[in-house]
């Protein structure tokens, strides 16, 4: 009976080990030897050429730029979200009369696919079919159209708005089940003990908040590092380049360069640079819970 357990076990457990052996150990081990190769995307010699793709990354005149372009909107992006949903999540955290609908219209944007966000607020940014000049306009706020993604820092911030408007409403989801999970019990003994609202808030609240908070920090920091699809659509890296990101740069290389093997050289990079920022949050997290 214990052999036809073991064997039951490994039957449930095949698919998901096929599946990540396949999509996941098999591509890993691709583009290690990738980034060790004289790899072009269409034709040529497949030599080694180790460490020459990993040498020439520094040289890259885009990937410093890449990287700190990366790192400052990974900082605005994280801060603004976490920010954001907390409120969200502390407006709708109750019980009161149309709590409901409010939940719902906060989520809504998370079902849009980001792709599709990107195109709508491509529209909504461009002077020519868009509304918010008109609006703005109408309001007497601007006198004329603004180009809402022709400089580096409306750029910038045109795509932090998408990012925020799309994924808020996701992380009060998170943030909204942590705060239903502290009992009101320990609200009453704060209370008796004299704290006041803030008081509850910041000794109370927050600390029990502390997982779901980790939980959002790490997908926002790690969603916002490997950002891609917005800028892409939104900004195609411009203005001049100023809106690259590291796996832009990436597809650049592979993709307009048609070298893999340079790619796959930033792609290993990244994914080790990945790696410890998670294994360093996930340590912060279990020490603090």
């Amino acid at each position: 009976m214990r052999h036809s357990r073991k064997l039951a076990g490994a039957a449930y457990a095949a698919p998901v080990a096929a599946f990540v052996l396949v999509f996941f150990v098999a591509p890993l081990l691709l583009v290690g030897r990738m980034s060790a190769s004289d790899w072009p995307l269409l034709a040529g010699d497949l030599g080694i050429n180790m460490p020459d793709n990993y040498a020439g990354i520094a040289d890259n005149p885009l990937f410093w730029p890449a990287v700190g372009f990366t790192l400052k909107y990974t900082g605005i992006v994280v801060v603004l979200l976490i920010g954001l949903s907390l409120v969200l999540a502390l407006i709708v955290s109750g019980h009161a009369k149309g709590t409901g609908f409010f939940r719902t219209a906060y989520f809504l944007p998370t079902t849009l696919g980001l792709a599709s966000a990107s195109l709508l607020f491509y529209g909504f940014y461009s002077s020519a079919i868009g509304p918010l000049d008109p609006i703005l306009q109408g309001l007497g706020l601007i006198d004329e159209p603004v180009s809402w993604l022709g400089s580096p820092t409306a750029a910038l911030w045109s795509t932090v708005v998408l990012i925020v408007w799309k994924f808020a409403g996701f992380f009060m989801i998170i943030l909204l089940v942590g705060l239903h999970s502290i009992s009101p019990d320990v609200y009453e003994a704060a209370r008796l003990d004299g704290a006041n609202r803030w008081q509850a808030f910041w000794h109370v609240t927050i600390p029990l908040l502390r997982p779901a908070l980790g939980l959002v920090f790490i997908l926002s920091v790690t969603g916002s590092l490997l950002a891609f699809d917005q800028f892409f659509i939104l900004t195609k890296g411009g203005p001049d380049n100023s809106t690259v990101t590291v796996v832009q740069l990436i597809y650049r290389e592979a993709f307009q360069r048609f070298d893999l093997g340079a790619a796959a050289a930033i792609s290993v990079v990244v994914l080790a640079a990945l790696v410890v920022v998670n294994i360093g949050q996930l340590r912060a997290l279990r020490k603090d819970t």
